[in-house]
């Protein structure tokens, strides 16, 4: 079995039935629409998919979009949709849905909102992934992601299930999905950058509460000329960038050569104070 369900369908470049203010700030760090869209989407899914979650006996596996240290987006939307999943199932007298990935061993500078399907599955296709069959042989599998709008990560994943001869069902489970492909693959960076635009925004999304990192954000920040850097360094807690260096150099941007500047800036600015 190979499904995929979308909450949002996308037929218009002008109009939504989701909002794309929230939707950049999600893909900005702020966890809160993580969580307003994970209940959303849940509730979609569950009044179209009841009967499939009550019906299998199989157990139920959720997985985020493939990641490698750093925790992309999706990863939290997945995170939130397992919290309503899990206390549905235990309502229902069910056992709880097991967290999983896939894991990748490189990372990309591009962006990829800007790029066409056959550019992002090019893109991709360069890296290499894991995923443990064994593991998932026999389960419902649910991979959720906040946007479909070419389809390469989905093509990467059914192609790494298929090199894997992985023996299970799959779902593909969306926040939102592009129906109408006469639009622009570019409108996903649309929605990205709709209210997180520059610098001074994203420093107003790190200062809330709410904000946690994700890959996005951590290579827009080490990507930043040296005066934007500065910038924002002197708007946000010092923690959070000892966090940043601690994050970047886990998912081995420190062997970019484009990050290089910044990520010596965080590991001066470390130094000097005695860590």
């Amino acid at each position: 079995m190979n499904t995929r369900y979308s909450l949002h369908h996308i037929h218009s470049a002008d109009e939504f039935t989701f909002s794309p203010a929230e939707y950049s700030y999600f893909k900005y760090g702020d966890k809160s629409y993580a969580e307003k869209f994970a209940k959303e989407l849940f509730d979609g899914f569950l009044s179209e998919n009841e009967n499939l979650l009550l019906g299998t006996d199989k157990e139920i596996v959720v997985l985020p979009s493939p990641y490698m240290a750093i925790p992309t987006a999706s990863n939290f939307l997945c995170f939130y949709f397992k919290k309503h999943l899990d206390f549905y199932l235990f309502q229902k007298g069910k056992k709880s849905s097991i967290l999983s990935k896939i894991n990748r061993n490189h990372t990309y500078i591009t962006d990829y909102g800007n790029l066409n399907f056959e550019d992002r599955k090019n893109l991709i296709a360069n890296d290499t992934y894991y995923i443990d069959k064994d593991f998932l042989k026999g389960k419902l599998c649910i991979f959720i992601d906040d946007i479909k709008i070419t389809g390469s990560h989905e093509y990467t994943v059914n192609r790494i299930l298929d090199e894997h001869s992985v023996e299970a069902d799959f779902m593909f489970l969306y926040y939102a999905e592009l129906m109408n492909f006469e639009l622009d693959p570019k409108i996903e960076n649309f929605f990205n950058y709709y209210a997180v635009k520059n610098v001074n925004h994203v420093a107003e999304v790190m200062n809330k509460e709410s904000f946690q990192f994700n890959t996005r954000i951590v290579k827009y920040i080490l990507g930043l000329d040296s005066s934007n850097f500065d910038y924002l360094t002197s708007k946000v807690k010092r923690e959070q960038m000892d966090l940043l260096l601690e994050l970047a150099i886990s998912n081995n941007y420190h062997l970019i050569k484009e990050y290089e500047n910044n990520i010596n800036t965080l590991t001066q600015t470390e130094l000097y104070y005695g860590y």
